[in-house]
């Protein structure tokens, strides 16, 4: 059977490329557009199985290309992504043809979770889950966001949803310098100086989870980002 195909429309590129990736891991074809001019064009070209479209976009919004694609497809499933979350803005999410409404930020796991929900409805197969239930080998560590579960050992250790979505934007990105402010924007929405300093402390405790392993670290790069290594 043919991969699913995904139109995922996000102009944050940083957001763009985690979410893409995760999608693909689990056997989906994913179209990734970043401009609201770009959409209908891709749409027809590419003919997906269901569409993932952020509300705000440069040049077009998110809700008016969710009734454009309606008209050109009444039975496509559609998701939107916002950060807005007045019910005014949940309603017109609906009104515009769209079927879902997950707000910004939120989990990779609750997005597949989603999308898999509307295409059995449509009747189409979605991908199976990742080996081994997308679990991740960090060193000694297993990792499996979906269950928010760190384990050493016999030794587990549930995290919140911050930490899972941290830890999984990291060890995505092993060896690989991430920008403190794509992380910001990806787990909180925005970047004040609050935020930053919950992101300090929630990778202090990271550090502290991962301390039984030397191989594994979380580096800081002053003034730019992380980067997770592994042994």
């Amino acid at each position: 059977m043919q991969n699913i195909k995904v139109l995922y429309v996000e102009d944050e590129p940083f957001l763009g490329k985690i979410v893409s990736e995760s999608l693909e891991s689990r056997q989906f074809e994913v179209l990734l557009v970043a401009d609201g001019r770009e959409v209908l064009p891709a749409f027809e070209q590419f003919r997906p199985d269901i569409c993932v479209l952020d509300v705000m976009l440069p040049h077009r919004d998110g809700f008016s290309l969710g009734q454009d694609i309606r008209r050109l497809d009444p039975h496509i499933p559609i998701i939107f992504l916002t950060a807005k979350n007045q019910t005014q803005d949940v309603l017109q999410g609906f009104e515009s043809g769209g079927n879902d409404y997950i707000r910004k930020p939120f989990s990779q796991e609750e997005l597949i979770v989603r999308m898999q929900n509307l295409l059995r409805i449509r009747g189409l197969g979605a991908p199976a889950p990742a080996p081994a239930d997308g679990a991740i080998r960090l060193g000694r560590y297993r990792f499996t966001p979906a269950r928010q579960e760190l384990a050493l050992d016999q030794h587990l250790r549930l995290l919140s949803h911050r930490e899972t979505q941290l830890l999984e934007i990291l060890s995505a990105e092993i060896n690989a310098v991430v920008a403190r402010k794509d992380i910001l924007q990806a787990v909180w929405g925005n970047d004040s100086f609050f935020n930053s300093r919950n992101l300090d402390v929630y990778i202090t405790r990271l550090r502290d989870y991962l301390k039984e392993d030397s191989s594994v670290q979380i580096l800081t790069l002053k003034g730019v980002g992380y980067r997770m290594v592994r042994g």
